[in-house]
């Protein structure tokens, strides 16, 4: 369940990879010890602490790694999201392939996470997923030359709420049509967004 979820770490606005055995075997446990914990409680309930002793770690340990909970929850979801976009075989190679990659990400996200009883059912997807669309958002804003007064920051969170929204009222819906359909219709929403601020 959690494989590849170690190779992936966000650090301020970015999501990085590392390849050092040790720090990818730290992460691991300390990302298996938080999926054993969602099992027990709710997410808000579970401290840095139980996740730390539940890993087999020092505190200390962790916060090498991670500056708080929130911060491992959202590694967490950035590989498993990854994941969902490389088992589809989608692309990153434009603005477009990216966006609907994103947009398909999320999709499928919702359907696995809260399609299936298990404890990763449990998290809080809003604070899981949205931080880690925000982040892809604004690494691909840092390629484009920003109009004086756009703000990156912004856009990124108008786009990942707007994607996130759409994407889960389409999860939500019965008889739901196939995501890639609603991945093409949530694009055709979004990008507007990305290009009103290349406008300004």
């Amino acid at each position: 369940m959690l494989k590849g979820v170690t190779s992936w770490a966000l650090e301020p606005g970015n999501v990085v990879e590392t390849t050092d055995p040790r720090i990818l075997r730290s992460r691991r446990m300390l990302m298996e010890a938080l999926v054993k914990l969602l099992v027990q409680k709710e997410f808000d309930d579970i401290s840095v602490q139980e996740i730390a002793d539940e890993a087999g770690l020092n505190r200390a340990t962790f916060y090498l790694h991670y500056p708080d909970k929130n911060a491992l929850l959202q590694a967490m979801t950035a590989a498993r999201f990854r994941e969902l976009i490389a088992r589809r075989g989608l692309s990153f190679s434009n603005c477009d392939g990216a966006l609907r990659a994103i947009v398909l990400g999320v999709c499928d996200y919702l359907a696995e996470s809260t399609g299936c009883p298990s404890q990763l059912a449990k998290l809080p997807l809003e604070r899981s997923i949205i931080p880690v669309v925000e982040s892809m958002f604004l690494e691909g804003a840092s390629h484009h030359e920003m109009p004086p007064g756009a703000d990156p920051e912004l856009i990124a969170t108008t786009a990942a709420w707007a994607v996130f929204g759409a994407a889960r009222r389409w999860y939500q819906t019965p008889d739901r049509i196939p995501a890639e359909e609603m991945a093409a219709r949530i694009e055709a929403m979004v990008k507007p967004v990305f290009l009103s601020a290349r406008m300004e």
